[in-house]
């Protein structure tokens, strides 16, 4: 049962923009179809975009446990599905040879020593409101990994061999990113629905920026929106995202600065810049539009 069928397509934007986070009429019509199908939505975007984010605004925006699923290389089941409580059983097994008693493997895997992981907890989630369970950078676990998940996104189901099959009464909220570090498999795509999502526009940003530091000056943030706009268009190793904004806004509102003409500006470069190159070309850069800044 879908008990967040009834969201409509307009109290998506408006909830989400309760909590501050402002969505473009597609995110929203995906985020909209995500609920209405109870399917899971795969978001990709250049880092920075937002996509992390849109997972936790939407826990917030429907007030509703968050579980978070960080992906990496090397992750396996027993770490995101579940995992049986080995020291417990040893336990278990010694108690009852103190005690003269035989068990068997029935004995041993039972609930009592079963571990949830996220995606069992979000299956097992008895909540009134399913959970949004965050998938968070799918393509940096290994290919192998994306077939322990087939059976969860295709049925919101979890199975134990040992135990049997386990299938969520109210299907969690599945967002899953992605920075393209690698392609997924089509059978995980296919399960999903999917957005790309775009960097915002210098308009849309400062409006972001505005909300998430409120005591920056409107110019300041309204030339670091533009300044970080035009700089994504330089052969950078690392575009800096709408968090990079955010925090060069702050650091620079935390200094006092009110514009990008202010002395302090340049050294706080490392706020967009993540490598050595982009340190000196966007420093230049910086460097040039600060000059120019000044009467």
């Amino acid at each position: 049962m879908n008990v967040l069928s009834d969201v409509a397509l307009a109290d998506v934007a408006a909830r989400l923009d309760a909590v501050d986070y402002l969505v473009d009429d597609g995110l929203a019509m995906a985020i909209f179809l995500s609920l209405r199908l109870g399917k899971p939505l795969l978001l990709e975007g250049e880092p920075g975009v937002g996509k992390t984010a849109a997972a936790k605004a939407l826990a917030q925006a429907l007030d509703t446990p968050f579980i978070r699923l960080q992906c990496y290389e090397g992750l396996t089941a027993g770490e995101a599905l579940y995992e049986w409580n080995y020291q417990r059983q040893l336990l278990h097994i010694r108690l009852a040879e103190s005690r003269g008693l035989s068990l068997d493997d029935a004995d041993l895997f039972t609930e009592s020593f079963l571990q949830e992981r996220p995606i069992l907890a979000a299956v097992r989630h008895t909540g009134p409101t399913p959970p949004v369970l965050l998938i968070d950078e799918i393509d940096r676990a290994d290919d192998e990994f994306e077939a322990l998940l087939f059976e969860f996104l295709g049925e919101a189901a979890v199975t134990v061999p040992e135990l049997g099959t386990f299938a969520a009464t109210r299907p969690p909220v599945v967002v899953l990113t992605s920075n393209r570090s690698r392609d997924l498999h089509d059978a995980l795509r296919r399960r999903c629905l999917y957005h790309w999502i775009e960097f915002p526009s210098p308009t849309r940003a400062a409006e972001i920026v505005r909300r998430s530091v409120p005591g920056a000056a409107a110019p300041l943030i309204r030339d670091a929106t533009e300044f970080i706009g035009r700089v994504r268009t330089l052969d950078l190793d690392k575009a800096p995202g709408l968090a990079e904004t955010i925090d060069w806004v702050s650091a620079l509102a935390a200094l006092g600065v009110t514009d990008l003409a202010g002395a302090d500006v340049v050294r706080t470069i490392g706020t967009i810049a993540k490598t050595p190159d982009d340190r000196t070309l966007l420093g230049s850069v910086l460097e040039a539009a600060s000059q120019e800044s000044r009467p």
